[in-house]
C-alpha cells in the first residue's frame, strides 16, 4: 500500500516530541515508535532519591500510513526503573491523569496541527481514548 502521507524526519521528530515535556525516552524510542512516559506521583518521598518509587503512566506512539497510534497504561515506576502495571490508588489518580490529560493536549496539537497528521487509538489500547470525555 502507498501513501502520500509525508513524516518529518526521525531526527526532527524526537527534537520535536521532547520539546513536548519531560517525557520522551529516547533510549526506548526507535525510528518508527516513540516512548513517553510520566512519573507522576513518588510514593516514596521519604526514601533516598535513587531508591524511590512512582505512580505514573507511559504511551507508545507509533507510526502508521497516515499518522500514529498511541496506546498507554498505568502502573508503578519501581527503583530498579521497571514499569509495573497496576491500578492507580485513589489518592494518587487525579495527579496522574491530569499529567497525562496535559500531555494528550500537546501531543494532539503537535500531531494534527503542526505535522498534519492523524492521531487515533490502538486497536491495542486497553484503556480509555484519550480526549473523548
Amino acid at each position: 500500500m502507498t501513501t502520500d502521507t509525508i513524516f518529518p524526519p526521525h531526527g526532527r521528530l524526537m527534537t520535536k516530541l521532547t520539546a513536548l515535556g519531560p517525557y520522551l525516552r529516547k533510549q526506548q524510542s526507535k525510528e518508527g515508535e516513540f516512548f513517553f512516559d510520566c512519573l507522576a506521583s513518588c510514593i516514596s518521598a521519604n526514601k533516598p532519591p535513587e531508591e524511590r518509587e512512582f505512580w505514573g503512566w507511559w504511551l507508545v506512539l507509533t507510526a502508521t500510513d497516515i499518522g500514529f497510534e498511541y496506546r498507554y497504561d498505568f502502573g508503578r515506576y519501581d527503583a530498579k526503573g521497571n514499569w509495573i502495571k497496576g491500578s492507580l490508588p485513589a489518592k494518587h489518580a487525579e495527579a496522574v491523569l491530569k499529567t497525562l490529560d496535559d500531555f494528550y493536549v500537546k501531543l494532539t496539537k503537535f500531531v494534527k496541527e503542526d505535522c498534519q497528521l492523524d492521531l487515533q487509538a490502538s486497536a491495542e489500547l486497553e484503556e480509555a481514548v484519550l480526549g473523548s470525555a
